[in-house]
């Protein structure tokens, strides 16, 4: 289906948080696809189609079954700056992404595997490291600090970014909801994404911090 570049953005958010991949993700997939002709994001399969009057035809594909297809602008795949975080912040996707988010189900982290998503659970703040910067791919600079939290069952780091490092302290408990299992230098680790929250049910710090924190991923 044809899209104005006002909604291409959006209905790529709605594929991230239907399929709980990152935004950037999912346009990374595209500018990749519009060079090798196919490539992956998540579990789906994004193919480039061809070119009609400047505009690049993508199909994406979940096991083998077409899910969308639309045109972009080549001028959109060029892009330099960051609109993921405008794409995520319409009514729409905020209550496509609430509505993922009401889970009542909880795992343990012992349980956890690398690719799992979706993951809701409660644990304790054991560390939260000095933060680091990180170099963008859009030549930015953000804060990101991999937390350790842990419960009964086992231990697992949370990688935090930006605004979310603030908002939980040491001995905090915490939900953590709708975020997902990733491998990084071969460690597990923990992330929200666009998708997912933290919500601190007892805090232990003096101050007083946010009780909820929606990941800004960059």
């Amino acid at each position: 289906m044809r899209q104005k570049k006002s909604s291409l953005g959006e209905h790529l958010a709605l594929l991230s948080v239907k399929y709980n991949i990152y935004p950037t993700e999912v346009f990374q997939a595209l500018t990749a696809a519009r060079k090798k002709e196919k490539s992956t994001c998540g579990n789906l399969t994004v193919e480039y189609r061809g070119e009609v009057k400047g505009q690049a035809i993508f199909l994406i594909k979940k096991d083998n079954s077409a899910v969308a297809q639309f045109r972009v602008a080549e001028e959109f795949l060029l892009r330099k700056d960051n609109p993921f975080e405008s794409w995520m912040n319409t009514d729409k996707i905020r209550k496509k992404i609430a509505k993922q988010n009401n889970q009542s189900n909880y795992t343990t982290i012992q349980n956890l595997r690398a690719g799992m998503k979706r993951i809701n659970l409660k644990a304790q703040v054991l560390e939260i490291p000095k933060p680091a910067q990180v170099h963008t791919q859009f030549g930015n600079t953000v804060m990101v600090a991999n937390a350790l939290v842990g419960d009964d069952s086992d231990k697992i780091k949370l990688c935090l970014w930006e605004s979310q490092i603030n908002t939980i302290a040491l001995g905090d408990s915490i939900e953590v909801k709708n975020a997902q299992v990733c491998v990084f230098r071969g460690e597990r680790q923990l992330r929200l994404g666009k998708n997912g929250t933290i919500n601190v049910l007892k805090a232990t710090g003096e101050e007083i911090k946010p009780q909820l924190a929606t990941a800004h991923i960059r």
